[in-house]
């Protein structure tokens, strides 16, 4: 004897066996309830049979949809990003009235019959038959979820969803099969469960617990009897029922559903009575979905973790498995951003540079030695509207951000880690006149040769004219002499310093090569504030690069189950012997100290840095670290246009801005606050033996200054000096008296990226 399922009613085989006799009787029973002229569309006996037996045994049924949660490093939200609006709840976290009212008004006989009410069939054919379209219909509510499934399963595919709920005999064949499959396996109580949370209840609300938020700002299970009619109601027919939108049409709609309820006694004719005359009591939450949404002006932060997750093949192999997981949702992603650092990154950012200045500012902090990312902001915030943008000016373009910057003398400490690690004394003394031919030839990678042009050679120039060698590397970095870099780099040859760059990760923002050319030691290629942070964060872990990481952890939920994802891992490599890392960091101890970024100076707590500010003032940076924290900020215009000269910058006036200037304060003020409460650590000094190349004045000849006091030695200017600028305290900027060649300078805008030259 066949047996009887859960909840009541026929067993698959008796269901089967009735629909295929009233389908031989009527001559298409599903195709006469859901289509207009019941007889044109006959389906006979033999045909159904064979429709129906050659559909997969088992329904696939896709998980469900859901919200996803960002969380920070202290578990604190972040943002809500979603494909779909949904939280699933368990039918016990749903009010009784909610379960009774969509049961009352969507299918009255639901525990009753099996997965197709046979009586309904009936009765919409005779109806429909008599009317001669489509007056009734008489899906279940099994055969309702079914679609549901079919339409989840569809995504956001246009052509997908027009064929999961095309009006087509097919379609209601394997709705019917797969309702029945449903109704053996489930049960009447998870059949309602699932449906009750992937049913679509307009305003981008998918599932009950969704619409109760939306639009009671309340929990689906402290629903009361009116407002669970209501929701009830909606599901229909969403737009038109759209209580938002046309509270009438919805408070006619959800007075039927009361009276339906009284109707099957859930609840009696008083009640419903009384319900009826409530008016409608909406208090609603806007939807609030994506980076948008984001706290803490972490926008752009929550952006980026979005992208590592569409890019990094830790979360699939290809790029449409990846979209759809996040689009699939239901994760909760605990990120490695420190709140107080994000704090502290975005009270200084909002202190030192209005979000309606001409130029921007971003910036990024790291945590050396394990690539986590603390911090990441800007000053224009995360938007669509005036001031605001979606561009992360923080990343490579890539990620979601731009063409990148041109970093000026930040680029130096690289060069100066290169000579290093190719054997050069710390007290290297290079003849460093104001003015010079770039040296020529140039040994570059796989034997090749940059060669300036003897007809027309490039040359550059210091900052000031009082800048005159002979340098040691101590004086010149701390002054950040430009011949002196270019000296380095032309004797220890181009290569060794493209090879550190890659090793500390340092590469362009826009994803080019690096090219083979004497004029990056200047800082003329393109990078990112991030790139710039985790590079110095390599000095500051004496001497090991760690990829930079978002993502703590991330937690799935599928259904009921949660299950733990791999996250990508920071990969961690020396990039440089410990003693090199050990003396860039006393020779950067010296700029903040006593060169051109004492602006940025941490007081009593040991820090590490160095100013840039690029040709023609485009870019001004500060790039610096303690033992425990490196950061990287940038100001500029994103668009390379806005020179940032006779410029106001967060209600301050400024001639010409320098490196050391405003960057370095919005550094200090930042990395102060993010550094409040943590062990203050030193570094592993070395001692770098005093060269006294001559008298020096009042220098101490231990990397003081001049009398000249010059601001940002080296730094403003052409390519980070290339052409001079003032002293820091007013004055002329000196007449260029070079040329360059043309093709020598590669860049957008009016900013140059020096790749030219002639390679041989």
């Amino acid at each position: 004897m066949p047996k009887k399922r859960s909840g009541g009613g026929l067993s698959p085989t008796q269901q089967a066996a009735k629909f295929l006799g009233v389908s031989v009787l009527a001559g298409a029973v599903l195709a006469g309830i859901a289509l207009p002229a019941v007889g044109a569309l006959g389906l006979a006996a033999k045909g159904s049979v064979e429709s129906f037996d050659e559909l997969p045994a088992n329904m696939k049924t896709p998980p469900l949809s859901q919200r996803t949660t960002i969380l920070d490093a202290d578990g604190g939200q972040i943002a809500t990003v979603y494909s779909r609006d949904r939280t699933v709840v368990p039918l016990k976290d749903i009010s009784p009235y909610m379960q009774k009212a969509i049961v009352a008004i969507e299918d009255s006989r639901f525990y009753q019959h099996g997965a197709v009410d046979l009586k309904g069939v009936l009765r919409a054919l005779n109806k429909n038959a008599q009317t001669g379209g489509v007056s009734e219909g008489a899906s279940t509510l099994t055969q309702q979820y079914v679609k549901n499934v079919f339409i989840e399963e569809a995504g956001n595919d246009p052509t997908k969803v027009a064929q999961a709920t095309q009006q087509t005999i097919g379609r209601k064949i394997r709705e019917l099969k797969y309702a029945i499959q449903v109704e053996e396996e489930l049960g009447k109580k998870k059949i309602l469960e699932n449906y009750l949370n992937i049913t679509f209840f307009g305003q981008q609300a998918y599932g009950v617990e969704a619409a109760a938020q939306r639009y009671f700002s309340k929990s689906a299970k402290d629903l009361g009897v009116e407002q669970a009619a209501l929701l009830a109601g909606i599901v229909q027919s969403p737009s038109r029922y759209d209580p938002v939108n046309d509270e009438a049409e919805a408070t006619k709609r959800r007075n039927t559903v009361l009276q339906r309820m009284a109707a099957v006694g859930d609840i009696s004719r008083a009640q419903a009575a009384d319900a009826m005359k409530a008016p409608l009591g909406l208090k609603v939450s806007k939807p609030k979905n994506g980076c948008i949404t984001a706290v803490k002006g972490a926008g752009f932060f929550c952006d980026y973790v979005r992208e590592v997750f569409l890019t990094d093949p830790v979360f699939g192999k290809t790029k449409e498995q990846r979209a759809k997981i996040w689009n699939q949702g239901g994760l909760t992603i605990r990120t490695t951003m420190d709140p107080q650092s994000q704090k502290a990154a975005q009270r200084s950012i909002k202190d030192h540079v209005y979000k309606s200045d001409e130029v921007a500012t971003a910036a990024s902090i790291v945590q050396p030695g394990t690539g986590k990312i603390l911090a990441m902001g800007q000053s224009r915030p995360y938007g669509f509207k005036k001031n605001e943008t979606q561009i992360n000016l923080s990343v490579d373009q890539s990620m979601g951000g731009g063409m990148g910057y041109q970093p000026g003398s930040t680029f130096k400490p690289i060069v100066a880690a290169a000579a290093l690690e190719d054997g050069m004394a710390a007290n290297k003394v290079y003849s460093s006149p104001y003015q010079m031919a770039y040296p020529s030839p140039v040994s570059a990678c796989d034997g090749k040769r940059w060669v300036n042009d003897p007809n027309s050679p490039a040359k550059l120039q210091n900052e000031n004219s009082s800048e005159v060698g002979p340098y040691d590397m101590r004086e010149a970095t701390a002054k950040s002499v430009n011949t002196y870099y270019v000296q380095m780099i032309s004797d220890i040859g181009i290569c060794p310093v493209t090879t550190m760059a890659k090793k500390m990760g340092v590469v362009r923002a826009d994803g080019d090569k690096m090219p083979q050319v004497p004029s990056i030691a200047l800082g003329t290629q393109e990078m990112s504030p991030l790139t710039m942070a985790n590079a110095y964060a390599t000095f500051a872990s004496r001497g090991m690069y760690c990829t930079p990481i978002a993502m703590e952890s991330v937690n799935r939920r599928v259904g009921d189950k949660t299950t733990s994802m791999e996250v990508p891992k920071s990969t961690c490599s020396r990039a440089m012997s410990e003693n090199t890392a050990d003396t860039i960091n006393t020779l950067l101890k010296g700029v903040v100290e006593d060169g051109t970024g004492t602006k940025a100076g941490l007081g009593s707590r040991p820090s590490a840095g160095k100013t840039g500010t690029t040709d023609e003032r485009y870019a001004a940076w500060f790039v610096g670290y303690t033992p425990n924290m490196a950061g990287a900020v940038w100001v500029g215009d994103p668009a390379h246009k806005r020179k940032m000269s006779g410029i106001t910058i967060g209600g301050r006036s400024y001639g010409k801005v320098f490196g050391g200037e405003v960057p370095g304060p919005i550094w200090r003020d930042m990395m102060s606050g993010a550094l409040e409460g943590k062990p203050v650590e030193n570094f592993n000094s070395v001692h770098i033996p005093d060269s006294k190349p001559r008298d020096r004045g009042d220098g101490d000849g231990d990397g003081g200054r001049d009398d000249g006091g010059n601001g940002d030695n080296g730094d403003d200017g052409f390519i980070g000096g290339l052409i001079g600028g003032n002293n820091g305290g007013g004055g002329d900027e000196p007449t260029p008296s070079f040329s360059i060649p043309e093709g020598f300078i590669r860049g957008q805008g009016n900013g140059g990226n020096g790749n030219g030259g002639r390679s041989g």
